[in-house]
């Protein structure tokens, strides 16, 4: 009998890793490959067999925040000890899908045989392949959900063109790995970085009530983040990001100079409009994923 291991989510950006071991014991599975070379619908099926025939099914889950305290390296040893741990029934050799034994170090690290493209020539292995892929896409599509504009109902957690675009204009998630190169080193310019967090304030103020009048309204003179109206009152706000929140409030991030400029943009955009009671204000955005540490007005 073989134990078959392999994993899934090693290079998303996003989302747990996951590790499936299976023992196939004498059942037997048409269509078992490996998980990426079928279809969506066909692993749902297989997998549902697989749940049913099989001696013995284990998932090791590592999500993201502990991935990321404990490194992806070992956060794949995490996992598949907890994938192991999970199987009751016997099996005399323990075959994972690569080239690195997780096991190692282990009571278990003596029987394990490693071997390139295990998941398209050991059913096991394919078996393990296709239910740790179908629990980790379904959880990544339920993700979705929770936290939209990234794609993970169609990307699960990997660097699309998509999923990018989502963080350019939603900022970093909870569910991010904060340690893999991408997000680390942060794959959004500076000027993505300022439309972050124009649009995380902008959607505050929404929340409460504010109608958008101009985003990014500007002149050769001067320009304003954003100018909404709420009770009558035109509110010019200036947006400031800090990576870190303990560096003064956002008032002191206002200089004489910037000041000078705000007051000159009310001028301009006021100047043919009727005299509405006008409000200047500051908001600060900090942080990874970003938060809204203050919203001042200034006069």
């Amino acid at each position: 009998m073989i134990l078959g291991i392999d994993e899934v989510g090693r290079g998303a950006w996003a989302g747990p890793l996951v590790v499936g071991a299976v023992v196939l014991g004498t059942a037997e599975i048409v269509g078992l490959n490996d998980s990426k070379l079928l279809t969506a619908k066909k692993r749902e099926i297989l997998n549902d067999e697989i749940l049913i025939k099989a001696d013995g099914v284990g998932l090791g889950w590592v999500d993201a925040e502990e991935l990321d305290k404990i490194g992806l390296s070992e956060a794949l040893r995490v996992a598949t000890r907890r994938a192991v741990e999970q199987i009751d029934s016997p099996y005399h050799e323990i075959i994972i899908d690569g080239t690195i034994n997780f096991l190692d170090g282990t009571s278990k690290g003596q029987y394990v045989t490693t071997l390139k493209k295990a998941d398209q020539l050991v059913p096991s292995v394919s078996a393990a392949s296709i239910v740790a892929k179908v629990a980790h896409d379904k959880y990544m599509q339920e993700q979705d959900k929770n936290y939209p504009g990234y794609g993970f109902r169609r990307n699960v957690g990997y660097g699309t063109k998509l999923h990018i675009d989502g963080i350019n204009n939603v900022g970093i998630s909870k569910i991010h790995r904060m340690s893999f190169k991408p997000i680390k080193s942060g794959i959004v310019s500076t000027k993505q970085v300022g439309n972050n967090a124009e649009y995380l304030v902008l959607t505050y103020l929404k929340n409460t009530g504010h109608k958008l009048l101009q985003k990014n309204w500007r002149t050769k003179f001067c320009e304003v983040d954003i100018i909404t109206e709420y009770n009558n009152v035109i509110y010019f706000t200036e947006v400031k990001y800090r990576k870190n929140s303990d560096r003064g409030s956002g008032l002191e991030m206002i200089t004489n100079k910037k000041l000078k400029q705000m007051k000159l943009a009310v001028n301009i955009y006021m100047s043919n409009k009727s005299n509405a009671e006008c409000i200047l204000a500051v908001a600060t955005v900090s942080g990874i994923p970003m938060k809204i540490d203050d919203w001042l007005e200034i006069i």
